[in-house]
């Protein structure tokens, strides 16, 4: 009767501590895990199962496991090996990962659903919303937060290139994808799913409808602390669909100064108030340019855009929705702000001592101070008279 090496009940725990880079869970939850031996020399040989053949991580996992094994007293090597999960293993991990649930559902939209979900909307495009939604999240997840972000701005998605992720691909799971991981928040996006980069989405009303319950529904997020939306400028349909769908979520007006952008921003707040979406706030986007002058050489704001655009915007709205929506920041013009989105390099990583990427940062500050919880929420239940 041969007995097991004790070497691999030391493996089996110390691959607990190995997360898949994707799914973000332990693999040995996941069932990854298929085969471990050691032979009398100390060999350790250990068997993992990738949900697809083709996983883009699968050499960052190995050397995980490697790392985690090696470390081991008594281990005198080790050998991964990397197979593919069977039909019916990724189908019990499909369930496993809804918790249980087959169908196809939007977790966000499920009663005690403790993510925060924060959309960030503008009247009008060229405000930099995006830019707002990109450090935002990034600053969200510098404070220890699990974030996602999801670009919804289906027909000007931008959000992939500004986090450095232009050309990578979701990894399916069957009919479940894993967003892409990008500077330690998840990210999905149309543009990652379209054939050719210069391909044009052309969709109209309904399917539009259909994309967003997809990515929302169909895309594995994980348990994730915010979920952060870059809506379409304006108010179309993403907005409306938006709304029915995840009438919990907040939403972030972006504006610049100029009245012309604030009086369109007004109308992105006042289609959140419509669809019962709380507004819990206006950012004023470049704000004004910090330049030094050539005669006195002392530094002096040029508010090039003009001034009061986002205490106007959000004065409106509080006035328009009969509750306060504050001004929560002002982020001055930086140059560095367009450099990072273009490089895949945003501001509050590449230069976090500057005044945009502090300003950023202290709104990331701001948002992640507001209570969590489910007062307020809507939870789907109706009241029954006894």
């Amino acid at each position: 009767m041969s007995t097991e090496n004790p070497l691999v009940p030391l493996i089996r725990e110390a691959l607990a501590s190995v997360v898949d880079p994707e799914i973000r869970r332990p693999i040995t939850d996941l069932n990854m895990v298929d085969e471990i031996t050691v032979d009398e020399s100390g060999r350790a040989f250990v068997r993992v199962l990738l949900t697809v053949s083709g996983c883009p991580l699968k050499t960052e996992l190995r050397e995980s496991v490697t790392e985690a094994v090696q470390g081991i007293e008594g281990v005198s090597g080790v050998h991964v090996e990397l197979g593919t999960m069977s039909d019916e293993q990724r189908d019990a991990l499909k369930v496993q990962l809804r918790n249980g649930v087959p169908e196809r559902v939007i977790p966000f939209a499920e009663p005690g659903n403790m993510t925060k979900i924060i959309a960030v909307a503008s009247g009008k495009g060229g405000v930099g919303k995006s830019s707002v939604t990109v450090n935002l999240a990034l600053a969200l997840a510098a404070r220890g937060r699990n974030v996602g972000l999801l670009d919804a701005d289906i027909y000007g998605h931008s959000i992939p290139d500004m986090l450095g992720v232009g050309e990578a691909r979701p990894t399916p799971l069957d009919d479940l994808l894993l967003p892409v991981p990008a500077l330690g928040i998840k990210t999905i996006s149309v543009g990652m799913l379209k054939p050719n980069r210069s391909d044009v989405i052309a969709w109209r009303g309904p399917i539009l409808d259909r994309a967003l319950t997809q990515l929302l529904a169909d895309v594995h997020w994980g348990d994730l602390d915010y979920l952060l939306i870059d809506l379409p400028p304006g108010t179309g349909d993403i907005a409306m669909s938006l709304g029915q769908k995840l009438p919990n979520a907040d939403v972030l007006v972006v504006t610049t100064p100029q009245p012309a952008a604030s009086e369109v921003a007004e109308r992105a707040g006042t289609m959140a108030g419509i669809m019962q979406q709380q507004v819990i706030g206006v950012v004023e986007n470049m704000s004004w340019l910090e330049t030094v002058c050539p005669h006195c050489g002392k530094s002096h704001r040029v508010t090039l855009f003009g001034e009061g655009g986002g205490r106007a915007a959000a004065n409106a709205l509080s006035k328009r929705l009969g509750t306060e929506v504050p001004l929560l920041g002002q982020i001055p013009l930086d140059q560095q702000v367009r450099v990072g989105g273009d490089d895949g390099d945003p501001i509050v990583l590449s230069h976090p001592e500057s005044p945009a990427a502090q300003a950023l940062t202290e709104l990331a500050e701001g948002l992640d101070s507001r209570p969590r919880g489910l007062a307020g929420m809507h939870l789907g239940v109706t009241p029954v008279a006894n």
